[in-house]
C-alpha cells in the first residue's frame, strides 16, 4: 500500500500542474482574444497607434501560448486555444489588409497553419465593413481595394480542398467568405452606380445653369 500512496501522491502532483497550467492558459487566451478585439476596433477607428499596441500585448500573449505546446501539447490545441490564435492572425491580418501593408505569414505570427488560414477567412467580414465604411465616406476607390483583398482571399480559401479533419472545418468559413464577398460586390456596385447617376445629374445641372 506504501507503493500505492506514492504513486497516488505523484499523479495529484500531475494533475495539480496541469490544472494550474491549464487555468493559466485559459486566463490567458481570453486576454488575447480581447486585445486582439480592441486592435481591430481600433483599426477600424483608425487609430492605428492604439491598434499597435493591442497587437504587441496580444503577441505576448500568443507566444507565452505558443511555448505549452512543447509541454503540454493537448492543452495547445485544445478548441480554446486555438480560437485565441485564430482571432490574433485575424487581427494581424485585418490590420495589414486595411492599411495595404504586406500581410504576415504564419511563421512572422509564430503560429501553425489552421488559426492561420481561420483567422484569414474571418478577416473577410472586418474587409466587408471597411468596405461599406469606405462607401458612406464616398471613398470608392478605397473601397473597391477591399474588394480587392476579399477576392483574393476566397481565391486562396477555395484551393483548400483538404478534409475537415484537417483543415478545422475550414470548408464552411470558406462557403461564408463567399457569400460575404458577393453581398459586399453588390452593395458596392449599387453604390457605384448611384455615384455614376449623381455625377450625371451635377453635370446636366451645370449645362442647365450655363445655358441660363
Amino acid at each position: 500500500m506504501d507503493r500505492l500512496d506514492t504513486i497516488a501522491e505523484n499523479i495529484h502532483l500531475s494533475f495539480e500542474t496541469r490544472t494550474k497550467v491549464r487555468d493559466k492558459a485559459l486566463e490567458q487566451t481570453r486576454l488575447l482574444i480581447r486585445h486582439c478585439a480592441n486592435a481591430i476596433r481600433a483599426i477600424h477607428r483608425e487609430d492605428q497607434e492604439l491598434a499597435r499596441n493591442h497587437l504587441r500585448d496580444a503577441g505576448e500573449l500568443a507566444h507565452d501560448l505558443t511555448k505549452n505546446a512543447v509541454d503540454h501539447p493537448d492543452f495547445y490545441y485544445a478548441g480554446y486555444t486555438q480560437d485565441a490564435l485564430k482571432e490574433y492572425a485575424e487581427a494581424h491580418l485585418t490590420y495589414a489588409l486595411i492599411n495595404g501593408d504586406s500581410i504576415p505569414n504564419p511563421e512572422e505570427l509564430n503560429i501553425e497553419a489552421v488559426p492561420y488560414i481561420k483567422g484569414l477567412a474571418e478577416t473577410s467580414g472586418e474587409l466587408r465593413r471597411r468596405c461599406l465604411d469606405m462607401l458612406r465616406r464616398g471613398r470608392s476607390e478605397e473601397a473597391e481595394r477591399i474588394l480587392g483583398d476579399m477576392d483574393d482571399i476566397y481565391a486562396v480559401l477555395v484551393t483548400m480542398d483538404y478534409p475537415n479533419a484537417i483543415t478545422g472545418g475550414l470548408r464552411r468559413q470558406t462557403d461564408i467568405v463567399r457569400s460575404i464577398t458577393e453581398r459586399t460586390r453588390g452593395d458596392l456596385t449599387l453604390s457605384l452606380r448611384q455615384e455614376q447617376l449623381e455625377n450625371k445629374l451635377q453635370a446636366f445641372e451645370d449645362i442647365i445653369a450655363r445655358g441660363q
